[in-house]
């Protein structure tokens, strides 16, 4: 079965599945999860606040006989406006409570302040052309984009989180944002892994408003972290549920154990920067070209070779310079 399908979908008891649609995007959708709880229900990842997507949400849930008024809480795995803007455009209409991990701080308050700071990243990483289609970007969306986001009204930390007929467990999990995290369900044995652990893509690292000072390692610590805990059933954000967290940990671990060797080997190449280095080395499963890409995959895709880069630096192997606010890397 297709999983961008819409409807709602038991994956386990008292647990349903909620494809909802994304715009113009690679992914098409991204999955809600509706968590039985009481006469109510919790809501996991929302979506990104859409007509489409809130008319496919209340069909959803009128089918598991609720409505958007029935909705207790809602638990966002991270910031991104695909899994955190409809919970605020419903708390503005319904009042429900929303919660997000404390990790997000930084990159919400930058968020709401319109900051630039990707633009110069973007800059620092070689890409003036790309820091210019960034700026265009978010001088198109203006001051909407930031009224799409609010601080929640919980910042969540490491823990358990009881609900009226279950736990989850809270585990910080940095890399494809500051604070994303995940929620485990230890009874149930499930894992709604957010973009953490996705069954058939790596989450794009590197490109956020608040960034790390080192985000890919810390998306390997933190799937190692996961790892550590007993295989759960993934309940992933974009992509079907699959049965093993396990298997898809090792084989995201191994993934970029490859890449940062591609990625070394491409700053043998020549001392460039990450935009340089990211135009010699193949992108997709496809192994499509950096040019071949669009603008917007161009820009996570240096985001994500300046990742790669900063980690190789870390280990000894790649040094890195800066010049005239530019910084180059080059092969040990």
């Amino acid at each position: 079965m297709d999983w961008t399908q819409p409807g709602a979908f038991e994956v386990a008891p008292g647990v349903h599945r909620i494809p909802l649609p994304l715009p113009g995007d690679g992914l098409h959708t991204v999955n809600a999860y509706a968590v039985r709880d009481g006469d109510g229900l919790v809501l996991i990842d929302p979506g990104w606040s859409l007509d489409a997507g809130s008319a496919a949400l209340e069909r959803a849930l009128g089918a598991l006989g609720h409505g958007f008024e029935d909705v207790r809480r809602f638990l966002v795995t991270h910031a991104h406006r695909d899994h955190y803007t409809m919970a605020v455009a419903l708390r503005r209409r319904f009042g429900t409570k929303v919660a997000l991990g404390l990790g997000e701080q930084p990159s919400l308050a930058r968020i709401t302040a319109r900051s630039t700071s990707q633009v110069r990243s973007l800059r620092e990483w070689g890409a003036p052309h790309l820091a210019e289609h960034w700026r265009t970007v978010l001088s198109a969306l203006g001051d909407d984009a930031a009224r799409d986001y609010e601080d929640p009204d919980e910042w969540l930390e490491e823990g358990d989180l009881e609900l009226d007929e279950r736990v989850l467990r809270v585990l910080p999990t940095p890399g494809h944002t500051r604070g994303h995290v995940v929620f485990v369900d230890a009874e149930a044995q499930l894992l709604f892994a957010g973009d953490h652990v996705l069954p058939h893509i790596t989450p794009s690292i590197g490109f956020e408003a608040a960034r790390s000072a080192l985000p890919l390692g810390d998306y390997l610590d933190s799937l190692r972290l996961v790892r550590s805990c007993p295989d759960l059933r993934l309940l992933p954000a974009h992509g079907p549920v699959t049965g093993s967290s396990h298997a898809r940990v090792d084989e995201l671990l191994a993934h970029h154990e490859d890449r940062l060797a591609a990625t070394l080997e491409a700053a043998r190449a020549g001392t460039g920067t990450a935009f340089a280095t990211a135009g010699r080395l193949g992108w997709t499963r496809r192994g499509r070209s950096f040019a071949e890409l669009d603008p917007f995959n161009q820009v996570l895709a240096v985001g994500e070779t300046a990742a790669h880069l900063d980690l190789l630096v870390r280990r000894g192997l790649v040094r890195a310079t800066e010049r005239d606010g530019v910084v180059g890397y080059e092969a040990g």
